[in-house]
């Protein structure tokens, strides 16, 4: 597997709007765009920072999965992206050696970049998004 940069990391948040006013204002670190990922039940801002970004993601529905983290956790860290330049290697890679995965196949995430969540069970803890972009 090629792992090639932190390609986000993802932020839950109440309230994209609110959180954009401390990123913005306080950091001078400007938002490119907020989209909606209707299958995902998010909406998301990304905030690029050199080669990586920062992703706030606000739950669109009470049992989105965001919704979920924030009502158990609180407003935080959600996932540690990484890019890799194959996805389905690196997906067939990871299966092979028993590291459990939330998504065995790619999906499509915000931006049109195809991802796939690795368990936190076999991450010490921490949700990975495994992504790939164009």
């Amino acid at each position: 597997m090629k792992v090639k940069v932190v390609d986000h990391i993802g932020i839950a948040v109440k309230s994209i709007e609110e959180s954009l006013k401390f990123w913005e204002e306080s950091l001078g670190i400007h938002c490119h765009g907020i989209e909606e990922v209707a299958e995902q039940k998010v909406k998301t801002a990304f905030l690029p920072i050199q080669d990586t970004e920062i992703e706030l993601l606000e739950g669109t529905a009470e049992d989105s999965p965001v919704s979920k983290f924030i009502e158990k956790k609180g407003e935080g860290i959600h996932h540690l992206a990484i890019r890799v330049e194959n996805l389905e290697e690196a997906l067939a890679e990871m299966k092979a050696k028993g590291v459990k995965l939330i998504d065995e196949t790619p999906r499509i995430g915000a931006g049109g970049a195809r991802i796939a969540f690795v368990h936190p069970k076999s991450s010490g803890g921490v949700l990975l998004e495994l992504c790939e972009r164009n």
